[in-house]
Parts: structure tokens; C-alpha cells; sequence
């Protein structure tokens, strides 16, 4: 039987991850979505449909992110150019962003960075939001 080298809880993950993210607020992510940054929506699409939807996120689901956004993969998004892109990584109130965008980052895309709180801040920041539930991006 092999023995675990090291066990950590999800919370220790969770801080693990966020000590190395820039961890942007709804109005900082919106002002460098103004600014080029790419903002990605990893909700699952009944969440997104309950929810709602930020208005011109793509809608990368969390199971193909690391496929969709390295820019060497062969079935990156065409936003993926190289590993110098920012992308901004949301999900519902922001756990599971930021080990997402943790994960972007082991891959080299060293921008990558979480939106705190999620949608749920975004929308309670009173910032652009529509009707959720559309397909995923390509």
C-alpha cells in the first residue's frame, strides 16, 4: 500500500491557492475587462441559468478550462494567443475560481486571477448582469 506523501484539507488547498492569485473585486474585474483582461464564467449551465449571466463573459464550463485556455493546446479558444493573456475567472461566490485560476497559472499563464465573491458579487455590485443559461464558447 502506498502511503499519502501529504494530506491537506480543502481549505488549506483554498489558501494555498489564493496566496499566490491576484484576487480582483467586481468593479477592479470590470475595469480590466474595459482594459482587454478575458472574463471567463465556469458555472455550470443550470447555475448560469438560475443565476444569471455577466454580459460578454465567455462561458468556459470548469471541466475543459485548462484545455480551452493554453495557448498550446489543440483545442484552446482563440482568446487563448499566449500565456501572457489575463484572463479573470468566475464562478458563483468565488471558491472555485480561485482554484481555477490557481490551476491556470501551474500551466504558465501567470495573469490569470479570480473574481472575489464571484457572480454573486458582481451582481450585488450592481454591475451588468442578463439572463443565464446559453451554451458554452467553443
Amino acid at each position: 500500500m502506498t502511503e499519502v506523501a501529504s494530506r491537506r484539507s480543502i481549505d488549506e488547498m483554498l489558501n494555498e491557492a489564493r496566496s499566490r492569485l491576484r484576487r480582483l473585486s467586481p468593479r477592479e474585474a470590470a475595469a480590466a475587462v474595459a482594459d482587454g483582461a478575458v472574463l471567463v464564467d465556469i458555472r455550470p449551465q443550470a447555475q448560469r441559468r438560475l443565476e444569471g449571466e455577466v454580459p460578454g463573459a465567455l462561458i468556459i464550463e470548469r471541466n475543459v478550462l485548462e484545455w480551452r485556455l493554453d495557448p498550446v493546446s489543440p483545442h484552446r479558444i482563440p482568446q487563448a494567443s499566449d500565456h501572457d493573456v489575463r484572463v479573470i475567472i468566475f464562478c458563483s461566490q468565488g471558491y472555485t475560481s480561485s482554484l481555477a485560476a490557481a490551476s491556470l497559472q501551474e500551466l504558465g499563464l501567470t495573469r490569470a486571477a479570480d473574481l472575489a465573491g464571484g457572480y454573486q458579487a458582481w451582481d450585488r455590485a450592481g454591475l451588468p448582469t442578463t439572463q443565464g443559461g446559453r451554451d458554452p464558447d467553443a
